[in-house]
């Protein structure tokens, strides 16, 4: 073995201890202007690597104008696209400012979102607020009545309350229960049943104080907790995004710290490769997916995602085999084991809190290794959602990288390390 190789693996051995040993802890709840580093009032983010506003089409187009008109940034639409344009409204990638978004992944500067912190490392990560169950949805590439108003009814209604309770609770520790759901049929992307249920539970001592002043806020925020089952993906993001960045920037690894995706192409991040900000940047994803009822495969459309941190730091599609649940998007559950099992023979090691009970509880696949991904010709598993052509989610299914990504990250890494 070569010395850059002893390196390497120590450097990696490094980056999988820090993945594992993060511990997210949700602080606040605070206005996008005030939580994320660098936001100003002008200015949008979108998922995925950052890129000029005229490379932007599609669903992840319409989500960015949609926010300059909910934000009030501009009149109308043409002007939108004017101030776009020109640099007077500003577009930038969420991860460039601590955060993950979901499919476009839009942010403006007075949505509020989760302040996660990582007690272990002290470093951040923040997501914003799950728009509710219609499946016409900002993050989903649309913006009309119906969405300006679901919005408004969470910048008023919901995250007031839900701040005030995790200010009571003196802050919610978010990794017990991403351990917990993993034992109840979650994998937290695509299913966050018990998670969100966990996490009520943990604010209802606090909401019931709160109802004594404010019973419609309590009662219309418990709704929307309790609407379905998805509110809790966004602190699984947002833990998610605090635990890859503290892993990021360890010299000499090769280890992936983000995937994501905007509407043009897919990147990753690599822990010895650059800044937070430093994306490998390749072809656009593929995708296997189930489609909802009416919904054909020409309408699938790609507007972005960061979700898939998710699926950096151990869960997700790298933990199917606690969520059979999902097989009716994921395949039955003999597939969706042995799905799971590949994704071993592309990290560096398992984790020692994200447990799979089917596996006899072994730790779920941590820390996706580039050139393993290369040699075996195995890339990494994502569950996600499925958005459509005209905006709106249209099913879900696997989506998974390009290879070109992995055989430039190794490139890059051999230009850097000998």
């Amino acid at each position: 073995m070569s010395e850059l190789s002893k390196a390497t693996e120590e450097a990696n051995a490094e980056a999988l201890n820090r993945l594992v040993e993060s511990d997210p802890v949700l602080e606040d709840v605070l206005p996008a202007r005030e939580a994320l580093p660098g936001m100003t009032d002008n200015m949008i983010l979108a998922s995925g690597p950052q890129m000029p506003w005229e490379d932007y089409f599609g669903g992840q187009r319409e989500g960015i104008i949609g926010a300059a008109l909910f934000e009030g940034l501009a009149e109308d639409r043409p002007e939108a696209e004017a101030k776009l344009a020109s640099g007077e409204i500003v577009v930038d990638g969420a991860h460039a400012h601590g955060a993950v978004g979901s499919l476009a992944g839009i942010y403006s500067a007075s949505m509020p979102v989760f302040v996660v912190r990582n007690k272990a490392f002290g470093n951040a990560g923040h997501c914003n607020f799950y728009e509710g169950t219609n499946p016409r949805r900002l993050n989903y590439g649309v913006y009309d009545e119906g969405v300006r108003d679901r919005l408004n009814f969470i910048h008023e209604m919901v995250a007031p309350v839900v701040r005030e309770a995790i200010r009571r609770a003196g802050g919610i520790p978010l990794k017990s229960i991403m351990s917990r759901a993993l034992h109840m049929g979650d994998e937290l992307h695509s299913r966050n049943t018990a998670a969100s249920l966990l996490f009520l539970r943990e604010l209802v001592p606090h909401l019931l104080a709160l109802s004594k002043s404010d019973p419609e806020g309590v009662d219309k925020t418990v709704e929307a907790l309790t609407a379905d089952h998805y509110f809790f993906l966004r602190l699984s993001m947002a833990s998610a995004k605090c635990i890859a960045d503290a892993a990021h920037g360890v010299e000499g690894s090769s280890v992936v710290t983000g995937m994501g995706l905007n509407c043009k192409e897919f990147a990753i991040r690599v822990s010895g490769l650059g800044d937070l900000n430093h994306w490998i940047r390749g072809d656009q994803a593929n995708v296997e997916a189930k489609l909802f009822e009416g919904h054909t495969e020409d309408e699938i459309t790609w507007m972005g995602g960061d979700s898939a941190i998710a699926e950096t730091v151990g869960v997700g599609g790298f933990a199917q085999a606690a969520a059979f649940p999902l097989q009716r998007y994921q395949g039955d559950p003999e597939v969706m084991v042995k799905r799971n099992l590949t994704m071993y023979d592309v990290t560096v090691g398992e984790n020692t809190d994200f447990r799979i009970p089917y596996l006899k509880y072994r730790g779920t696949p941590t820390g996706i290794e580039i050139h393993k991904v290369a040699r075996t010709a195995i890339v990494p598993v994502i569950d996600m959602g499925i958005g459509g052509k005209d905006g709106g989610q249209i099913g879900a299914g696997i989506v998974k990288p390009p290879m070109n990504c992995f055989n430039k990250a190794i490139e890059e890494f051999n230009r850097a390390y000998g």
